[in-house]
């Protein structure tokens, strides 16, 4: 990439989203940490916090921190409940060309989100964290869902013909062109997390993927439920499959000489 090119594509302001239901305990130093981190590479930056119907005091935490970090920006989900929902209200609600989706319970490494930017920055429309490649890693992985986990991405790799191997995992980095050209997101819980990688991929962004590091959660209580997110993953992979060989195109990333020829004539 050319240095005009890349300095054309450079980012102002990352959005951090992150859906937090019943997450009191550790939200605080969620949101601490990731600010810490961005703050000391002064990267311009804001922490989108959404608060998804908690019946716990995580809503009364999100505020009291905002009056020591200005740079969170606590939104309630006031429409149904659910993890998708819950970061699509967030999506709505940011202000950055650039967010990275980022767990509540600490279980993403802070000192990642570093990387996304600086990849995005590159001229990357999306950059997508593994867990399963040399610089990657796991700590305390429940043996049941890796078990699950590495099947279905095996399964994903298979048919979109992609080398990634890790698109169930939700910490991952967007330009906001890319976010606003994989709309409408139809998944209301945790297929989100498919849907909008495989839409961009589809769709003909760019993408790249670095390793990652995951360690399950040290407070809190799980919210994936496996039995009942099996047929909802499922359908979205169909859906978004279906797109990728059937809809000749239409949703494609547009170049800029495409959109300026799409005028009445």
């Amino acid at each position: 990439m050319s240095q005009e090119t890349a300095k054309s594509q450079s980012l102002n302001l990352l959005s951090v989203v992150i859906p937090a239901q019943n997450e009191a305990e550790c939200i605080a130093s969620t949101v601490g940490h990731l600010h810490l981190e961005l703050s000391l590479r002064h990267i311009p930056h804001e922490i989108v916090a959404v608060d998804d119907g908690s019946t716990d005091a995580t809503w009364a935490v999100l505020q009291d921190l905002q009056k020591t970090i200005t740079e969170l920006h606590p939104v309630q989900n006031l429409g149904e409940k659910g993890f998708g929902r819950a970061i699509v209200c967030g999506l709505d609600s940011m202000q950055g060309d650039a967010v990275v989706i980022m767990m509540a319970d600490e279980s993403d490494d802070c000192r990642d989100v570093i990387r996304y930017w600086e990849l995005l920055n590159e001229g990357w429309d999306c950059v997508f964290g593994s867990r399963f490649i040399k610089g990657g890693g796991t700590i305390d992985y429940p043996r049941f869902k890796l078990w699950m986990n590495r099947r279905v991405n095996f399964l994903i790799r298979i048919m979109f013909k992609i080398n990634l191997n890790d698109t169930t995992n939700a910490f991952k980095a967007y330009r906001k062109v890319v976010i606003d050209g994989c709309r409408p997101f139809l998944s209301p819980h945790f297929n989100l997390t498919v849907e909008i990688p495989l839409k961009a991929i589809v769709r003909g962004y760019t993408w790249t993927v670095m390793p990652i590091t995951w360690r399950n959660r040290r407070t809190g209580v799980a919210k994936l439920k496996l039995k009942e997110m099996g047929s909802r993953y499922l359908f979205i992979i169909l859906y978004c499959w279906l797109e990728k060989y059937f809809s000749r195109g239409d949703y494609r990333k547009k170049s800029p000489q495409q959109t300026a020829g799409t005028g009445a004539g």
